[in-house]
Parts: structure tokens; sequence; C-alpha cells
């Protein structure tokens, strides 16, 4: 990696190469901003010179405050949608904050449904609204009335849920599905957009007959994990869809699903495909064309589930289509996004024991997996190096800017009969702070190819809200104490903090209408990983849950 080659030329030239919108502008179309997974904005009314002036305008509370509010808002045309936990939806006027309409979904009756919800998707007309009992649901933008909906799978069969927010492609609308921490075959579905007839579906773990499959033990493949639970990325010159996959089933123990010749004549990344990979998809057929495979053999409860950046820039003096993607481990990958081919990785966490680094054809070394009955302290934990927060990329400063956790777990592998769509975690694991220290996070810029880091900014919780990036060299994100900021984006120094009365792990994002630009920002503390991390720190039962949306926008001229 250190040897690659960076030049200002692959800089300047690197949005105008890349053949799709990739920042926004007036709206907010996309849970990634665009399908290019950004999170940036080309807006820079409010910028670093003005940004102490922001100040609230509009707040809108959904009522809803079952694990806080995870939704990215969606903004097309001076309306915002949103999503609740528990698959409610309100569009409402985005300069104002008008209710314009809302749908009620209907509530669940099972005591500890799994009711989380990060977002929705926009086109054709339609809201798509995935839903924590396993429907997808069509519904008019104008109206809020629902045109379609159709079941992805038997909930109570699969013990699967949809939590991901939608990706709308072309004609179709694309979803992925919770069930990598359950005996469950993973997949992702593809509907057509205007009847919600099924398009196509790509199993993540591979089935007799299929390429991959040897790389299964048995009949370990039907219960193989590799949930989509998160939000992929779409290529309109390539016509494919990037998505990341879940780790392997059961999480820890592998031994019922893991062949130890399976790696004899295969490739690095070849061990239970295709959990624990990115995946890429042709958008109109949903067949495979490449994948890379990050984690083989998981043992870690690694998920490569995240989000999928996708940038132009120079390698080796040559210019690259890039995906950049961040998994649980710790490390940042980078993929050639025409091939998959290996460019290269770096971690972003200090502590990391679990391997001692990677080779230059992408290999992990001194590798140290959790022992059967026995607890094993590997850093990162479940919890994840990030969690699946979103990071962001400025074609401004080069940067992509990533939210990292340093904490460590104790792991306890154990075998675990399968039973259909209940727990399959195969063993047990207790978070704990790394050795010699505490639990805390930073905030990083990182060069996406060299990985060289610019800067760091410390917390001393855990910052597990999404980032946001803008052209007035702003990075925005939230931290459980309710205090939502701004930092510089060429240095870190912190420009600008608001306390809005409740913890952050959503998305903001940032829009305009009538030519005043707004910064929106979800708030309300929750999320499984949320609580699991509780018992770090005495003073989080202060971290306050809620669900309301925050807007932010600089004072008018008078």
């Amino acid at each position: 990696m250190a040897a690659m080659k960076f030049t200002v030329l692959g800089l300047l030239f690197a949005a105008a190469l890349t053949a799709q919108p990739t920042a926004t502008t007036a709206d907010w179309p996309s849970y990634g901003g665009t399908h290019a997974a950004w999170r940036y904005s080309a807006l820079d009314q409010i910028n670093a010179s003005n940004v102490a002036k922001l100040a609230p305008v509009w707040a809108f509370q959904t009522g809803d405050y079952e694990n806080g509010l995870q939704s990215t808002p969606i903004v097309v045309d001076g309306v915002l949608y949103l999503v609740s936990a528990r698959s409610q939806v309100f569009a409402l006027d985005a300069a104002s904050g008008r209710r314009i309409w809302e749908y009620h979904y209907a509530l669940p009756r099972t005591p500890g449904t799994n009711t989380q919800n990060r977002g929705l998707a926009v086109g054709a007309g339609k809201v798509f609204l995935g839903t924590y009992d396993d429907y997808m649901i069509a519904l008019d933008a104008k109206t809020g009335a629902e045109v379609w909906k159709v079941a992805v799978d038997d909930q109570r069969q699969c013990g699967c849920a949809i939590t991901g927010a939608p990706l709308f492609v072309k004609d179709k609308v694309v979803v992925g599905s919770t069930g990598g921490d359950g005996a469950f075959r993973g997949y992702l579905t593809a509907f057509n957009a205007e009847t919600g007839r099924l398009a196509w579906r790509f199993y993540t773990v591979a089935g007799p007959g299929e390429k991959g499959h040897e790389t299964w033990k048995g009949d370990s493949w039907k219960y193989g994990g590799g949930a989509t639970w998160m939000t992929g990325s779409f290529d309109p010159a390539l016509n494919l869809i990037y998505w990341g996959t879940g780790n392997a089933a059961s999480d820890l123990y592998s031994g019922d699903r893991y062949a130890s010749d399976a790696l004899n004549g295969v490739k690095p990344g070849g061990v239970n495909l295709y959990t624990a990979s990115v995946i890429a998809l042709d958008a109109d057929s949903g067949k495979l064309r490449w994948h890379y495979q990050e984690i083989p053999k998981d043992v870690w409860d690694f998920d490569a589930a995240y989000e999928c950046v996708l940038v132009d820039r120079m390698v080796d003096g040559k210019m690259r289509k890039l995906l950049v993607h961040v998994n649980k481990s710790g490390y940042t990958f980078v993929l050639d996004r025409v091939t998959g081919e290996y460019i290269g990785a770096f971690p972003i966490v200090e502590n990391h024991n679990w391997t001692s680094g990677v080779t230059k054809d992408g290999k992990f070394l001194d590798i140290v997996e959790p022992v059967e009955d026995k607890p094993t302290l590997i850093c990162p934990g479940p919890a994840g190096g990030k969690s699946w927060n979103q990071m962001a990329f400025s074609p401004r400063t080069g940067f992509i800017y990533a939210p990292v956790l340093e904490q460590c777990a104790q792991l306890q592998a154990r075998r675990q009969e399968p039973s259909e769509g209940r727990v399959y975690l195969g063993g047990t694991w207790a978070e704990t702070s790394p050795p010699g220290g505490v639990v805390h996070s930073h905030l990083d810029a990182y060069d996406p190819v060299t990985g060289k880091r610019a800067w760091t900014y410390p917390y001393k919780y855990v910052l597990f809200a999404s980032l946001l990036a803008t052209a007035g060299d702003l990075v925005f994100t939230g931290d459980p104490e309710g205090f939502f900021f701004a930092l510089d984006a060429r240095s870190g120094k912190k420009l600008w903090s608001f306390q809005t009365g409740a913890g952050h792990r959503g998305s903001s994002v940032t829009y305009s209408v009538n030519g005043r630009q707004y910064i929106a920002t979800p708030t309300g503390w929750g999320s499984i990983a949320g609580r699991a991390l509780l018992n770090t720190w005495p003073e989080a039962e202060a971290f306050r849950s809620g669900s309301t949306l925050m807007v932010f926008a600089l004072p008018e001229a008078k």
C-alpha cells in the first residue's frame, strides 16, 4: 500500500470520471446520499466560516420511542420522508416540518420483536419500506396510500426481518434481510418497483449445484448466515449492484461448516461462500459477476455487511474504479469495483489482536480464533471496530471519514445444533475494554488508497452515528450524550455543537429548499449494540432515548 502513488491530478478528476452522480445537491435522494454512498453534499452555504451561527429551525417527534431513531431521512423535491423504529412512515415539508401524511404500520404483537428501521427508498413516485416482520411495501409518495405489499419471507419460520433501507435501482427495488446470527440462509431480493413482483433473488450461501457450494461442510449451507442487513451501492455505468454480506453461522463455532480442505486449490477468500464478502451482482438479472471474501471462515462475527463507497482514484499512475469498504474487523478494504481485484487493506483500529497484519495479496497473518469452551480475548469484539453507522467521503479533501470504536470481547466458542430461524451464535461473548485502556472512540480522516491518517478526533465514549461531509469543508455527526457537532473537514477541529437532548444513533443529511440549506439529524439513543456497551461506562445510564428529527439552518437575512 505504501508504494501506491497518489497524485493531485487523480483527486481533481476523480469525481468527473465517476459515471454517476456522486454528490447530493438540493435533494438527499438515497440512503447513502447517492448510489455511490459518499454521504457528501455539494452544498456549501453552511461552511467552516459560518457554521458557528447554525441554529435549530424546526423539529418533529415521531412518537415511536422504541430503539431510538436510527433512520436516514430522504429528501426529494422539498419533501422529507422519515421512518421510525416500528416502521411508521412520515412525509414532511422539508422547509417547515409540516406533516403532509403519515403511514401507520401494524405494531408488533410478539414481545422481543426486532423493531429497528434504518431508512427508506424513494423512486418511481413511491416510497419503499421494509418492515420488522419481513414485508416490502410501496406507498404512494404524494398520499402515503399503500400501492403494494409483498411478503419477503415467513418471519415466523426464518426469524428474519428487514432493518436496512432498500435500494431503488432503475425499475427495481432491492432489499436485504437480517438473520446472520440465526440458523438462516441469507439472500438479496429484487422486486419490480411498479408491481411488487419478484424480479430475482441471490442467495449469499451457495446451495447444491451453485459455484461455492463446495466451501460448505455437509448440510451446513442450509443455516449458513450471510445476512444482507445493510444497504448496498450501484454503479450505472457497469450496471453492478454492490452489497456487503454478514458473518457465517454459527458465528463463533466453525466445526460444522468449515471443511479443512476447503482452501485447497481455492484463491484467498474461498471459505463458506459468500459470507463476510463484497458481492457484485448484475442489476437486471441478479447474477453474480464477482465477489471478494474479506473474512474467510469468519469465527469472530466480523460482519462485512456495511456500506460500499465507490470512488475513482489514481493507483500506481492509473485511474481505477475503486470500492472502499470497512467491516467489523477494523480493516478497510480497497477493491477494483470492475473486477473485484484486491488493491489493498489497512487498519483503522489501534487494537486488533486477532491478526498481526495483512499481506500484499490480502491474506491475514497470525490469526487468533476463539477457543471452544475457553474465553479468548479478541480485539475488536463483535460490536466491531466500526458499527453500521456510515462513513463519508469528500472529493474536496480526498479523505474518507470513519467513526472508529476501540473495544474488545471475551469470545468463547461452543458447538450448537441449528434450529431454523433461532439464534445460532455457537458460543458467547462479553464486551470488554482493550488491554491497558478503556473503551473509547475516535473519528478519523484517511486517504482511502494509501491508508495514511490525516487527523483524528478522540471521544471518551462511543461514536455510533453516521457521518456527513459537505462542500463547506465540514463533517457532521452526533454522540450518545446528545451533542450534534461539526468538525473542520481538513483539520478535525470542532467548530460547532448543539445539545439536542437525546443520544445520536442515526444518520444526518443536508438539503436545500428555495435556496436555503438545511441540516437534519435524527436523535434518540438505541440499538442492540448501544445496549451491549452500556456496562462499559457508568455514565451511560444518562444516554437519552427519544425519536425526534432536529433540523438546523443559518439565520435568514433580514
